[in-house]
């Protein structure tokens, strides 16, 4: 068996098609045009390259995007008024703040000062206790992804027996609350876990989101499996280099696997895409009109 390639780069094209149409729609039927801010504290450059194709996308889908580039000293209290006066702002409808933060900044702090209305990244603790009892809540991109792939990959995913390995509060976590509002069985397995390899290959669908290059081998899969791959580590090369890969073996899975996402191209697009998703979801409820066909959970 070779499994299907879910390409996430194709999908995540379509999806921001989708948001397209829904900017163009608010535009044109209620003079409204969603606005997103984002936050970068400091020089990373990671989260520079980042920040600059968030901005990109967010002006190619039509939207309003506004970016505020502080000082690696910034004080808390001025990073704090600023996220308040973006709050207050009716024209910004998402606020998202680049992680991670120099160290003098308390994360928390910052990300539950963002309105849980317009917290795109789905972090703020009134979003993440709404997602855990089935509420309606903005929902962090990269689950949302995930959960958007296989719901296009098997139509429906009700009854299925999916394990989550990883748990942090950024993936796994929401990925597993997800899934069981999706009605799956779920399974969050981590470092601790007993007898990982039989507990994974248990599953009809895997989330491989520990951050361990390479982790899951192909023999951990039952045979038809859809393998999800959250994971991007770069890596060096024996001719000298670096690649990148993802928390999966990819030759190993994707001769036993039903279907796969490959590292790079598979998850990393659909977060920016859902992104501009959640933001334009936030547009809408903040104006009491219908939220876009297809890009919520």
């Amino acid at each position: 068996m070779t499994a299907k390639v879910i390409d996430g780069k194709a999908f995540a094209a379509t999806v921001r098609g989708k948001v397209a149409v829904h900017v163009s729609r608010l535009k044109a039927d209620h003079n409204i045009t969603p606005g997103l801010a984002v936050v970068l504290v400091g020089e990373d450059p990671a989260s520079q390259v980042y920040v600059r194709s968030k901005g990109k996308m967010t002006l190619e889908v039509g939207m309003k995007s506004v970016e505020h580039k502080l000082d690696i000293e910034t004080p808390e209290a001025d990073l704090l008024a600023l996220i308040e006066q973006l709050n207050n702002d009716p024209e910004i409808h998402g606020i998202l703040v680049q992680l991670p933060l120099p160290k003098h900044l308390n994360e928390d702090l910052v990300i539950n000062s963002i309105s849980p209305a317009k917290d795109v990244d789905g972090f703020h603790i009134s979003n993440v206790g709404l997602l855990s009892t089935g509420q309606k809540s903005m929902v962090p991109c990269t689950p949302l992804g995930c959960l958007m792939m296989l719901r296009d990959h098997h139509g429906s995913i009700s009854g299925m027996n999916a394990v989550v390995i990883g748990r942090s509060n950024i993936v796994g976590k929401p990925m597993a609350q997800l899934l069981l509002n999706d009605s799956c069985t779920v399974t969050i397995a981590h470092s601790r876990t007993k007898d990982l390899p039989d507990v994974v290959r248990g599953a009809d669908i895997v989330i491989a989101a520990v951050g361990r290059p390479e982790m899951v081998p192909g023999d951990w899969i039952k045979k038809g499996a859809t393998v999800i791959d959250v994971g991007i580590n770069r890596v060096e090369k024996p001719e000298g280099g670096t690649r990148l890969v993802g928390d999966v073996d990819y030759a190993s899975c994707a001769e036993v696997a039903g279907a796969i996402t490959p590292v790079p191209g598979g998850v990393g697009p659909m977060t920016i895409a859902c992104l501009l998703a959640n933001t334009v979801t936030a547009c809408s409820r903040a104006n009491g009109l219908v939220e876009p066909e297809g890009l919520t959970a």
